[in-house]
């Protein structure tokens, strides 16, 4: 059985990059803001931590301190051992004062805050005191250390916690998932080599015990032979000489025999020890080269994901090339479709218009086809009435002659 090769694997340089805070950079005015104020905290600590010993060697620091600094601080030793005493005095009292000298506990302490702030004023106002200081009493006291330390890793932990989105914090997710998958199948695969690796040295050391269990027989058949053959020797010299040599050179003969079955019964021995390491050294070449082919197929998981990479930002940008050409034909199209909406309302206002005056020409032609008609009606009526007076004043004037 040899280690399972995975199908896919996921690490990525990118994502070992995504896991070193020290990759991470601020991108932003407030993330810059507050690693600032966390290193101005982390500076304040180391100073407020050298306090103590600055004040135990305030002799050999007096010069470089300066007057002003140099009885803040003695002010501050003074402070400190009001309330050191304050403090022992409070543990072997009685409880009747208590109240009392916890209001001056409070006092006092507000008293030392305000003293140690005054002093990293001072201090801080003055950098290159502050490395000089650092740089002669760098010993700290190992819990002010540890805080520090452990201050320092807050601020990484901020650091990172302002810069991952929260995208890179699944992506972050989801590969410690994976590498927690890949070690556990590695470990399985350790697990099942180490098991046959023991089942076969269990085996190797089974059939060596076997071997020795032979030798130990055979040995101890040499030994009862040897015995036989004294009580023998002993029972053939009572008998005579002769009967003792025929015993004697038996015995030698069995006893080359049996040599010679050790012998042998140890080449075997050699064989099986020399086939065991050929297995093993086969068993080693396997894993190794199955090392080998994990590496190849997560070297090509890198190519194939790169060329992913490289299409897909291809496409997004043709993506957005055409998504930018359809929203400038959109507003085209928005432009002329007001512009077509004003020509079909002016058309329909044309031909409202043009109808309307259609109509009125139509009814002002019928109104003077009737007023011609009438006229002419009345002028037939006219003509028709004056011949018919001229008839009658003809008629009249016969009838007078």
């Amino acid at each position: 059985k040899g280690m399972a090769t995975p199908e896919k694997a996921t690490i990525t340089l990118d994502a070992m990059k995504m896991l070193d805070p020290r990759q991470l950079k601020p991108d932003s005015i407030e993330t810059e803001r507050i690693i600032t104020v966390l290193d101005e905290t982390i500076a304040k600590l180391e100073l407020s931590s050298l306090i103590p010993r600055i004040i135990n060697s305030l002799d050999r620091f007096a010069d470089v301190l300066g007057p002003e600094i140099t009885n803040s601080l003695i002010e501050h030793q003074k402070l400190s051992n009001e309330m050191e005493h304050l403090l022992a005095s409070s543990e072997e009292g009685d409880t009747m004062k208590a109240e009392e000298q916890r209001g001056c506990l409070c006092l006092l302490e507000q008293r030392l805050k305000c003293s140690v702030r005054n002093v990293l004023r001072l201090l801080l106002a003055n950098p290159s005191l502050c490395q000089a200081l650092k740089y002669e009493a760098w010993a700290r006291e190992s819990p002010a250390e540890v805080f520090i330390k452990a201050f320092g890793e807050f601020r990484n932990f901020m650091l990172e916690t302002l810069l991952t989105s929260p995208m890179e914090e699944e992506e972050k997710i989801q590969f410690m998932k994976d590498i927690s998958l890949q070690i556990k199948k590695n470990t399985e695969a350790i697990t099942a080599l180490q098991a046959e690796l023991a089942a076969a040295i269990q085996t190797q050391e089974e059939e060596i015990h076997m071997k020795d269990n032979v030798i130990k027989d055979l040995k101890n058949g040499m030994q009862d032979l040897t015995t036989d053959c004294k009580a023998g020797i002993q029972q053939i010299k009572q008998e005579g000489e002769k009967q003792q040599e025929e015993e004697l050179q038996a015995s030698q003969a069995r006893c080359a025999g049996l040599q010679q079955d050790i012998q042998q019964l140890g080449a075997q021995l050699n064989a099986l020890v020399l086939e065991h390491r050929a297995s093993e050294l086969a068993l080693r070449k396997r894993k190794c080269r199955v090392e080998m082919e994990i590496v190849n197929w997560i070297q090509k998981y890198d190519t194939d994901m790169g060329e992913k990479q490289a299409e897909y930002e291809e496409v997004d940008a043709a993506y957005t090339e055409e998504k930018a050409q359809l929203s400038l034909l959109m507003e085209k199209h928005a432009v002329l479709l007001q512009e077509y909406s004003q020509i079909e309302e002016e058309r329909r206002i044309r031909q409202k218009k043009e109808e309307q005056a259609l109509k009125e020409l139509t009814t002002k032609t019928l109104a003077a086809i009737r007023i011609q008609a009438f006229w002419r009606g009345y002028l037939v009526r006219s003509l028709f009435k004056s011949k018919r007076k001229k008839k009658k004043k003809g008629k009249g004037k016969k009838a007078k002659k």
